[in-house]
């Protein structure tokens, strides 16, 4: 806990800094020292202890990366030690005294404490504590504390910092909530000046916008914070209407689970998000909460093949999408893959030097049971073989037959490796699934249960000029499932090689040693003893050149991951969310999402949706607070929606920026854009359904201008929306889900331009 504000900085005959509070005449009042002194010192106390703590960690990473470390678990440490150190010296050069997020008064036995809250925990060199930091369990009162359960806090004061002079952080606004009237005023507190009744900490929310989420750690809402610090045990669904924090929640969550939950750490956290421009938008937030280690991706990039764009296109015909959205089409691929491994039935004759090898078909059945449940395709293949080879030797071997020499001759027999490659050949994943496309009789063999006309639909064939490696968004979960049951082509080969290489590096290490060993005429040296002694295995181990193995580099969103995250989750197909599932073996998820807005239809519950994909303990939480929208948007996006789904959540708003809906025709776009930038010096425009350029006739200004569709506008906010022809979106719930989706970004202002004006 940190000292209260009385005792934040030590008495100095310096000559006294400029404060952290760099108020506007409109709030004069709350620049009162009474009100914000105490807090000066205390920060004052912050900065130094930066300052010094920025210090040392350079001197630490020069010194570290000066010394050479040894190989093995020296050198492991201190890159660890390198890796930690530099995250948290560009964390503490990034923000710098902004670090601090707010304080809290908190009622004790003996009074009131103050205790201040940061991204970070901060101690100074006494060890006394500055910062709390935001994850831990004391910091949870400040953001979950309510005038109905105030959590035992006093008080509760927020910041606001901006960028002043020299982009030095500065205070230019506070905030303070008083939960404890009594309290507050037996601790000398009680002055109205900086009493907030939360109206005006909502309408901060409304600030404009930057191309990238700004920092909203400071403005974290109690039902927020209980999501935030949720057990991750089970899989959590968070479902939530437009602009009630559903991304923001998302990602504080990554950030506190991978520093409360230790398990989580092992296997990592992996965060999917809906499409590019949405991973540009939220990439400065986890970094700027303390945490780099969480990987980041869209849905196509956990597959090879899908990590060109978001510009992959979908399936166009209905019938094909429908299938392969489905999860019964994946049963095709098993059964694609099962294909390809056949135990011969007929006896095999093999030629060796000493005797005629009968290979009988119990021999190979006995060599496909040999590798485990669930070992992919080609990894087994390898495992195949040696038992085939093994249950050969040891019916064959005897006193006139050496077994060492049988085994090479039977390795070595091209009848056998034909027949071997046959019975279970190396496949490429990608091949079998464009082999289901492009081979009708194949497809019907693998998914019997298909029609004729369902079958034509999946057709993709070289033959009627269509490429069947022209892959869609929706081949993706069939891709990656193949490559789940199939595994890496290469595999085998790498191993072999590597096999190889570490042979030939033994062999050379082995014959530098004896080098070394001769020229010790008495045998008893330290490079003799070292290299030769009891304990000397693991240290000739240590001489093997690692950089000189093949290696492949890996997938690193192959996964398994201890816990996943994914946003948007609506429009998540059950192909898909059989992909994401086989990254995170122990189902633990937060799910993040809204049935209103799902372009498709979402006509069942989460729990309904989610059991049919596998997910059986399920916790659920709603946000109902719309904190981004202004209620004059809502106000004309809710029939929208109400309209196609009457039961949709839509949230209640509770902004209002003053600013009514207008209506245009297209041919308004440009004016309204430059009207808008020209009395905006900051703020983002976007214009949602007309992908023209901008004429930027105004420098700089025209780059605050985003072209988005409806998919692509999806999860982002914007200050204006300029909505253009919003009925060619189409008829029925992807229509009005568009419509509705594009009306719900605007922070500030929305604008509907139709070929007809209203």
């Amino acid at each position: 806990m940190s000292a209260g504000p009385a005792d934040a900085a030590a008495p100095s005959t310096a000559a006294p800094r400029a404060s952290v509070f760099a108020l506007p005449p409109a709030l004069a009042r709350k620049a009162a020292p009474a009100l914000i002194a105490a807090d000066d010192a205390h920060l004052a106390a912050v900065r130094d202890r930066l300052a010094e703590e920025i210090a040392a960690l350079e001197e630490r990473l020069t010194r570290l990366r000066s010394v050479h470390a040894r190989l093995g678990q020296e050198a492991l440490d201190r890159d660890l030690e390198i890796h930690r150190s530099t995250s948290r010296l560009q964390l503490l050069r990034r923000f710098g005294v902004d670090l601090c997020l707010g304080r809290m008064v908190v009622a004790t036995a003996t009074g009131t404490e103050t205790v201040y809250i940061g991204r970070i925990g901060l101690s100074d060199a006494t060890g006394r504590r500055l910062l709390v930091d935001w994850r831990a369990p004391a910091a949870e009162p400040f953001f979950a504390a309510t005038h109905a359960d105030p959590a035992g806090l006093v008080s509760r004061r927020r910041y606001r910092w901006s960028s002043g002079p020299g982009n030095e952080r500065r205070i230019t606004d506070y905030w303070d909530e008083v939960f404890d009237a009594a309290a507050y005023a037996q601790a000398g507190l009680d002055d109205t000046a900086a009493l907030d009744d939360q109206s005006a900490f909502i309408a901060s929310l409304g600030a404009s916008r930057s191309p990238r989420m700004r920092d909203v750690l400071g403005t974290i809402q109690a039902d927020q914070d209980a999501i935030i610090r949720a057990s991750s045990r089970d899989a959590l669904v968070v479902d939530g209407g437009p602009g009630t924090g559903k991304t923001v929640v998302a990602l504080h969550r990554a950030a506190y689970l991978m520093h409360a939950e230790q398990r989580l750490s092992h296997g990592g956290i992996l965060f999917v998000g809906p499409h590019r421009p949405y991973l540009a938008y939220v990439e400065d937030v986890l970094p700027s909460l303390g945490e780099d280690s969480v990987q980041v991706c869209t849905l196509p990039d956990l597959v090879r093949e899908g990590r060109a764009g978001d510009r992959m296109p979908e399936e166009r015909d209905p019938l094909a999408l429908a299938l392969k959205s489905g999860a019964r089409l994946l049963d095709a691929v098993t059964a694609a893959v099962r294909y390809h491994e056949h135990a011969p039935v007929e006896p095999l004759l093999v030629e060796t030097p000493w005797r005629d090898v009968i290979v009988e078909p119990s021999a190979w059945t006995e060599a496909f049971d040999a590798p485990a449940p669930g070992t992919p395709h080609n990894d087994a293949r390898d495992e195949v073989w040696e038992a085939l080879i093994g249950v050969l030797v040891e019916e064959n071997a005897d006193e006139d037959v050496p077994p060492r020499q049988l085994d090479r001759a039977l390795r070595q027999s091209t009848v056998l490796q034909r027949a071997f490659v046959a019975a279970w050949p190396v496949l490429d994943p990608a091949g079998v699934v464009a082999d289901l496309w492009a081979t009708p009789a194949y497809l019907r063999i693998c998914a019997p249960w298909l029609g004729d006309q369902e079958r034509a639909a999946l057709r993709r064939s070289s033959e009627d000029g269509a490429d069947p490696r022209a892959w869609t968004r929706q081949d993706l979960p069939i891709l990656d499932a193949a490559r789940a049951l199939i595994g890496d082509p290469e595999g085998s080969r790498q191993r072999r090689r590597r096999e190889a290489v570490t042979a030939e590096e033994r062999e050379y290490r082995e014959r530098v040693l004896d080098e070394l060993l001769a020229a010790d005429d008495d045998k008893e040296s330290a490079i003799t003893g070292f290299f030769f002694g009891d304990d000397s295995a693991g240290v000739r181990e240590m001489l093997l050149d690692e950089d000189a193995l093949p290696r492949k580099d890996p997938d690193v969103l192959a996964g398994p991951f201890a816990h996943v995250i994914v946003d948007e989750a609506q429009e998540l197909s059950d192909a898909e969310w059989a992909m994401l599932l086989r990254r995170v073996p122990s189902h633990s998820l937060t799910i993040v999402g809204d049935r209103a807005q799902a372009r498709r239809g979402f006509g069942e519950t989460w729990a309904d949706r989610l059991g049919r994909v596998g997910l059986r303990r399920i916790e659920h939480a709603s946000l109902r607070i719309n904190y981004r929208t202004p209620e004059e948007v809502m106000a004309v996006a809710e029939p929208v929606i109400r309209a196609a789904l009457p039961d949709a959540n839509v949230p209640v708003s509770v902004r209002s920026s003053g600013i009514p809906v207008r209506y245009g025709t297209p041919a308004d776009r440009d004016r309204i854009l430059a009207d808008w930038l020209a009395r905006h010096e900051e703020g983002i425009a976007c214009v949602i359904g007309d992908d023209r350029p901008y004429p930027d006739t105004q420098g700089r200004a025209g780059q605050r201008v985003r072209l988005r569709t409806p998919v692509t506008a999806k999860g982002l906010e914007f200050d204006l929306v300029v909505l253009v022809d919003p009925e060619r979106f189409g008829d029925g719930i992807e229509g009005a889900v568009d419509r509705y989706v594009s009306m719900t970004r605007a922070t500030q202002e929305l604008v509907v331009l139709t070929s007809e004006v209203r």
